[in-house]
């Protein structure tokens, strides 16, 4: 038998522990790994691209357990009642190769991305960061202001979305929670005093949602929208002017806001800054800049903190998902009325 949390399940454990503080554990979880980068198998995501949107497999390994995700990514969908990105994991024994634990995960995505968001500021970003701009007010905006609060401290969030729709849902849902939160009329008005930026756009195509006159010295950039080839948010020559850093060079210069460089573009794999191999933010004025593109170990981490979370309660099921016969070697068997002679 394997242990699954569905949906229904996913929702009550995050209604029981509250995304603020899930974030927050998922963190540890994180850095733990991160840290240990060495030791896992990494390739670039396994990806189905059509005109639609993308269909992608993310593997990773660290000798002991194995995991995978299935994710789409679909920028259209909203607009005809789907949701944009959807998604579910399995961790697997890599001794017997049998499956131990699956989950959906367009819930645990989103939780994911704003842990590695809030884990990247928490080393990179200045100390004393008080406010956030976040242009974009999709399905990740209100993780996003979560995980910074709970891991930096966040609480002022300025906000602009071509979509008043989704800008009076954010502030519908955030300030209850007590955030301090300004709609503004676009980026310019946004930016202005902002100690970190967060870009999380959903549209496919190579956009300059943010401009090197919108970044000011010591800004760190979260810029979380550009995750496949041909989307990005960035103006190219922010890149220039900044310290970039990425989780899987690989797969963020085929992805990210890096594939507007040539492949011997400089960055720092983030792995690095936790095991002390490469420093984090070298001035208070340095600019700097969280690559995001989502990896495979990411997803490994919030896997592991999801299963160890709702191990013996009533959130998680058993599901009867390996064929397991009495013989192994007697696999038909199973598909037989008639009793075996042996």
């Amino acid at each position: 038998m394997v242990s699954f949390v569905d949906v229904n399940n996913m929702v009550r454990w995050i209604q029981r522990d509250g995304v603020e503080n899930i974030i927050t554990g998922m963190v540890d979880y994180l850095e733990h790994d991160f840290r240990r980068w060495e030791r896992f198998d990494k390739i670039a995501r396994v990806a189905s691209h059509t005109p639609f949107g993308v269909i992608e497999l993310m593997p990773t390994s660290d000798g002991e357990e194995y995991s995978f995700k299935y994710v789409n990514g679909h920028p259209s969908n909203p607009a005809r009642g789907f949701q944009t990105v959807t998604a579910f994991g399995v961790l697997a024994d890599v001794d017997n190769g049998y499956p131990t634990f699956q989950a959906e995960m367009t819930l645990l995505t989103a939780l994911r991305t704003a842990a590695t968001s809030a884990m990247v500021a928490k080393h990179v970003a200045r100390k004393d960061s008080k406010r956030m701009a976040m242009i974009g007010a999709g399905s990740q905006s209100e993780f996003q202001a979560l995980g910074f609060r709970g891991v930096v401290g966040i609480e002022d969030i300025t906000i602009y979305d071509v979509d008043p729709k989704a800008v009076e849902k954010f502030r519908r849902n955030m300030e209850p929670l007590g955030f301090n939160i300004t709609v503004c009329s676009g980026v310019d008005e946004a930016v202005i005093g902002a100690d970190i930026i967060t870009t999380c756009t959903a549209d496919k195509a190579q956009n300059q949602i943010l401009a090197t006159r919108h970044v000011a010295p010591g800004v760190h950039l979260n810029a979380v929208g550009g995750d496949c080839p041909g989307k990005t948010e960035l103006e190219a020559e922010i890149l220039d002017d900044a310290k970039v850093f990425v989780e899987f060079p690989p797969q963020t210069r085929v992805e990210g806001e890096i594939q507007q460089k040539p492949e011997d573009f400089p960055v720092v794999e983030f792995w690095k800054v936790l095991t002390g191999a490469e420093t984090g933010r070298d001035s208070e004025e340095q600019v700097t800049l969280f690559d995001d593109v989502g990896f495979a170990i990411n997803d490994f981490s919030a896997l592991r903190y999801c299963r160890d979370a709702v191990k013996g309660t009533d959130l998680e099921t058993q599901i009867d998902l390996v064929a397991d016969p009495e013989d192994p070697k007697d696999l038909f068997s199973m598909t037989s009325d008639v009793p075996s002679l042996l």
